[in-house]
């Protein structure tokens, strides 16, 4: 389950959890923090700043390479790259030095520290225990032509699989990046699964754009998606070469979030 959703709405599922533990400190440190007088509120919310800003600083030095070529994209977050170690290390150490300036914080914050860090992480455990059992659905789609394509019709390759819609902007600006990525990475097999439009519709798109049709299948009843539970997209999910789910993300792909996913598949070869 890569989403969860509210109506027309799917938020993803790592955004949620870290709402989640977030909320949960800041109520366990209200709770402890009355007897002393002491809310831990903004400590909180320095560590979160602290910790974000550790994160994405990590991953974007990690992939320097990939943000090289479009300085920018340094600040566009909406790609999901960040790396959790230096997060939760810069935490930490913000929330270590404005307990050790404040001992009134001390007991409050350690409390909301602990109880927001095991619904944070016993959240992330749990989902991604679930993920890694994950297996390929056995599902048939169709190309452009109507042939039929057998998503478990492992070829010995990790599996990155796409779902897009042609109406869905961040689907149509990380289609570049997935194209680059056929053409550089033939270890690797890619499959671009539009979720529910007709072929002359996407067929239509890639010329306007000049997209090749390489990998592009169609799925009309939207199945890969539920059957996933990835009801958002874009969704990229990530296969190894038994068909085993390493690692998913629902949001737009750049350079570098797609060879962080892409590493996820190294590791466990």
């Amino acid at each position: 389950m890569t989403s969860l959703t509210l109506g027309s709405l799917a938020i993803p599922l790592p955004h949620v959890l870290l709402y989640l533990g977030f909320f949960a400190a800041l109520f366990a440190g209200w709770i402890a923090g009355r007897a002393r007088k002491a809310n831990p509120e903004a400590a909180l919310f320095a560590m979160l700043i602290g910790g974000l800003l550790a994160a994405r600083f990590a991953f974007v030095a990690r992939y320097a390479e990939q943000y090289f070529a479009t300085p920018l994209s340094i600040v566009d977050i909406r790609d999901g790259g960040f790396l959790a170690v230096p997060g939760i290390v810069a935490a930490a150490l913000t929330g270590g030095l404005l307990a050790w300036r404040k001992a009134q914080l001390r007991r409050p914050l350690a409390i909301a520290t602990l109880v927001g860090a095991c619904v944070w992480g016993g959240g992330n455990a749990v989902v991604a225990a679930l993920d890694r059992s994950q297996q390929l659905p056995e599902l048939t789609v169709l190309d452009l032509h109507g042939q039929p394509v057998e998503l478990r019709a492992l070829d010995g390759r990790p599996l990155v699989v796409n779902l897009w819609a042609s109406w869905c902007p961040p689907c149509r600006r990380e289609m570049p990046v997935l194209e680059a990525a056929q053409r550089n990475r033939p270890e690797v097999r890619f499959l671009l699964v539009n979720q529910g439009e007709s072929a002359e519709a996407v067929q239509r798109f890639l010329r306007e754009q000049g997209l090749s049709e390489t990998a592009v299948v169609l799925d009309s009843g939207n199945r890969l998606g539920q059957a996933t539970g990835s009801f958002g997209m874009p969704t990229t999910l990530f296969y190894d070469a038994s068909g085993r789910l390493r690692h998913s993300q629902m949001g737009e792909l750049s350079a570098a979030s797609l060879e962080y996913g892409l590493g996820q598949l190294k590791d466990t070869n």
